[in-house]
């Protein structure tokens, strides 16, 4: 009983799904600092914009996309209007086997269209995914995306993108960066970064939700500490200029 007890009254954080592993290792090293615990829940930033605008018991939103932090801040939602934390990246990821090159200029990707070497390629779901928004934009960028929209599979976030990505169900996709530096991930898939300049910026922001409790307020300090944002960098996030 106790443990259900604990996991009801520890601070939750809603994390956009590209920090899944940065993150991880950051909540462990903020433990190891200070001895205390949080439960993180991962998944698309728009999907948690929609459940913290419902009510649900959130205490720091950590969005892939600063607009969703604005957004709730405008409802009166946030108890400001919230902190810059990163700026991510996307890239091209092939599984092993995969005839696709890792090529982030995507002129192979090109030339698998046409030559009819892709099958199905993923990205995250671009109506509430940033990472898939800014996926669609470098591939409209490339002159791609009519072309190769019957042959997309979307992850409901990028995590899962990036796990069809590199499971052998698609011949590859564009993702997050920081997933693809995942020891785990890195493993199994050849990455390639795409020009940050094919895409709006993935400016990352979070922010405290009203009357978040002490744990999340100490934990989102922590997130500017140069021991967190070091962890970061390890994961390909470059810091803010803010």
């Amino acid at each position: 009983m106790g443990q259900v007890v604990q996991a009801q009254t520890l601070p939750t954080v809603a994390a956009a799904s590209d920090l899944k592993f940065a993150l991880d290792a950051v909540a462990a090293r903020f433990k190891q600092d200070t001895g205390q615990s949080l439960r993180l829940v991962f998944g698309s930033s728009g999907n948690f914009k929609t459940q913290i605008l419902q009510g649900a018991p959130f205490h720091l939103f950590m969005s892939a996309d600063e607009q969703f932090v604005f957004a709730l801040a405008d409802a009166g939602k946030t108890e400001d209007r919230g902190r810059a934390y990163a700026v991510g990246r996307i890239g091209i990821l092939v599984p092993p086997g995969s005839p696709l090159k890792a090529d982030g200029e995507l002129q192979d990707l090109a030339a698998a269209l046409k030559d009819g070497r892709l099958r199905k390629f993923a990205i995250a779901n671009p109506q509430h995914a940033p990472y898939g928004t800014r996926a669609q934009e470098a591939l409209q960028h490339a002159g791609l995306w009519s072309a190769i929209q019957p042959r997309l599979v979307f992850g409901e976030n990028v995590s899962q993108a990036a796990q069809f990505a590199v499971s052998g169900s698609t011949q590859g996709g564009i993702v997050a960066q920081s997933l693809a530096l995942a020891p785990a991930v890195a493993k199994t898939g050849r990455f390639a970064l795409i020009p940050e300049d094919w895409h709006q910026p993935l400016r990352q922001r979070m922010v405290l939700v009203k009357g978040a409790p002490l744990q999340a307020r100490a934990f989102y300090d922590y997130l500017s500490t140069p021991a967190a944002q070091a962890i970061l960098v390890r994961y390909g996030f470059a810091m803010p200029k803010e």
